[in-house]
């Protein structure tokens, strides 16, 4: 408290005195002050650093029904945020219906390297609906892209960029980014090494599906699916998916995407956990009745057997009013 009121005293006669004159030495002092009691965010430790044991913790407590998922996530950014010399920049490309914690994931990893997570300055949501939802500008976009990475990545080395909403990006928009990409030291003097990008898509979605109903047809436990069962799937789904941003794109042709990786549908029992999970973050005692009654009214997909739920756990937030 008497370092808010010293500052705040401080405030008053530091104004004053620019009001008397502009180019008042006090000024330095004042601007400094500011840095002090209101730091703004910087591209250093103090606001990047990876908290590993923060990320296995929040996919192993709050990722539901995605083992593959958190097992290659986990791995791969621990990996790299590890390395102070990697080769390339970490490409990660999530696949799945939605619901099933693509978006979800996305802002578990910036909340475990950035001080201020998805809200950091150096997290960059791209979506094809608000960014890039015009065809006829094309071209504009393609350049529009290339200066927001390289001026953010300028910036920041450790920058995330987000793409949203893959599936209705200009096929070969994201191409652009190529450059970005590859195993280069420099381009033009700049390094995109230790940079993030991640790329969601429902594209594969139904591969996945089928896969995973094929399994609890014969009978087997979803955690025996495997990445090999699906990674294939998953980069030629999204290579021929003319409705892919990823549409032939030379991302895929030149492996410059590290890790495509699969969400699977989400069964009646991760729904459940979903809405467990949502009482307790809005401060309340979690009720099982509460969650089987949420989850009870979703609709399940395929309609003669009713194994997945078909929002995955997209809209237990909202439906959680009308049960508490």
């Amino acid at each position: 408290m008497k370092a808010l009121q010293l500052y705040m005293l401080l405030h008053i006669i530091l104004t004053a005195s620019v009001v008397v004159n502009t180019f008042s030495p006090f000024q330095d002092f004042k601007n400094l002050l500011r840095k002090i009691f209101n730091p703004e965010e910087s591209c250093d430790s103090t606001w990047i650093s990876f908290n590993a044991s923060g990320l296995e913790a929040d996919l192993e407590s709050k990722l539901f029904g995605q083992h593959i998922a958190s097992g290659i996530i986990l791995k791969a950014v621990s990996g790299f945020m590890s390395d102070e010399n990697p080769k390339k920049p970490l490409v990660l490309s999530l696949h799945g219906r939605t619901g099933t914690g693509k978006n979800f994931v996305s802002k578990l990893i910036a909340k475990n390297i950035y001080k201020n997570g998805e809200d950091s300055s150096f997290v960059h949501v791209l979506t094809s609906e608000l960014h890039y939802s015009h065809q006829s500008k094309f071209d504009i976009y393609k350049a529009e892209l290339q200066q927001r990475i390289k001026g953010n990545v300028t910036s920041c080395a450790r920058s995330m960029f987000i793409f949203d909403e893959m599936d209705q990006m200009h096929p070969g928009l994201i191409d652009t980014i190529k450059p970005f990409l590859g195993y280069h030291s420099k381009l033009d003097g700049v390094s995109y090494r230790k940079a993030i990008f991640i790329f969601l898509s429902n594209a594969g979605g139904e591969s996945i599906t089928q896969t995973a109903l094929d399994f609890w047809r014969n009978g087997q436990d979803r955690e025996e699916i495997r990445l090999k069962d699906l990674e294939t799937l998953l980069s030629v789904s999204a290579f021929n998916n003319k409705n892919s941003g990823l549409w032939h794109s030379s991302l895929i042709d030149k492996n410059l995407v590290d890790f495509f990786v699969p969400f699977l549908p989400l069964e009646y029992r991760h729904v459940v956990q979903c809405a467990m999970v949502e009482m307790r973050a809005r401060g309340l005692q979690p009720d099982l009745n509460v969650a089987d009654q949420v989850a009870k009214d979703l609709i399940y997909f395929p309609k003669s057997e009713e194994v997945f739920s078909a929002q995955g756990c997209k809209t237990i937030c909202r439906r959680l009013h009308n049960y508490t």
